[in-house]
């Protein structure tokens, strides 16, 4: 009687598809490619409205009139201390 080693399977081994850890690993990629031709179809489908560019306004908001001020003489250093009166 010929006895069968202890490290040899006793069942058959199964197809590549039937463990989960291959399509968890093939799933991902899978998934991303898929994601990106929706992403291409939505952006060739539905691309975004052209906006209109405004001048910008001329004068600073009101609620900005002092800081505005400040800014300009602050750089312009056009008083100092020493010319004061």
């Amino acid at each position: 009687m010929t006895q069968r080693p202890a490290f040899l399977p006793t069942q058959a081994p199964r197809p590549w598809y039937r463990y989960g850890l291959v399509w968890m690993v093939l799933g991902g990629p899978a998934v991303v490619v898929v994601a990106s031709f929706i992403t291409l179809y939505l952006a060739v489908t539905r691309p975004d409205p052209v906006l209109e560019s405004r001048p910008a306004p001329v004068s600073a908001p009101t609620g900005l009139a002092p800081a505005m001020e400040a800014r300009n003489h602050a750089a312009t250093a056009a008083h100092t201390p020493a010319d004061a009166p």
